[in-house]
């Protein structure tokens, strides 16, 4: 059950960042972000990490995810240009693509005399680990907050139509 689940949310992770990657429109890329952030966090909870999962789903798809969309439409980026691409990375992506493709299928098929993984130590506990990030690892959390702030006021700034003169009468 576990490796029909792994696959089907591998590849929802897969179709998603490929979706990001081909959506021209913003919102849908970040929609798209949000189904991988999502996929990931699925994938956390088989490998027995609900505390990484809970706060892959709170932090990444939650906040940062609300973020990115809040300066898109802030941005109000309109329609952006169309292009076809370059010629040298279709006549090289493509065949780099399916030689990828071919080498993770040849190591998957010959990969029978796996083991599975096995705790060497004892599991630390939601407890322990919280001690830890909310105590040593309090002052990057924080700075980590103040540089995401201070990008969202850089993006408003460059967002605004006036260029920061006032105008009379408003």
């Amino acid at each position: 059950m576990h490796l029909i689940l792994f696959i089907l949310f591998a590849g929802c992770c897969l179709a998603g960042a490929v979706n990001l990657l081909l959506q021209t429109h913003p919102i849908n890329s970040a929609l798209s972000l949000i189904v991988v952030m999502s996929s990931l966090a699925v994938l956390y909870l088989l490998l027995g990490a609900e505390f990484l999962a809970a706060a892959q789903m709170i932090v990444y798809a939650g906040a940062v995810m609300v973020l990115f969309t809040f300066v898109v439409m802030l941005l109000n980026a309109g329609t952006e240009e169309r292009t076809r691409g370059s010629r040298m990375a279709r006549a090289l992506g493509f065949p780099a693509v399916v030689a990828l493709l071919a080498v993770i299928a040849t190591v998957i098929l010959s990969a029978q005399g796996l083991n599975p993984a096995s705790v060497q130590q004892g599991i630390t506990s939601t407890a322990d680990l919280s001690r830890v990030l909310f105590s040593d690892l309090l002052l990057p959390f924080e700075v980590t907050s103040v540089l995401i702030l201070v990008a969202v006021l850089g993006a408003v700034a460059l967002a605004r139509k006036d260029n920061g003169e006032r105008q009379p009468g408003k």
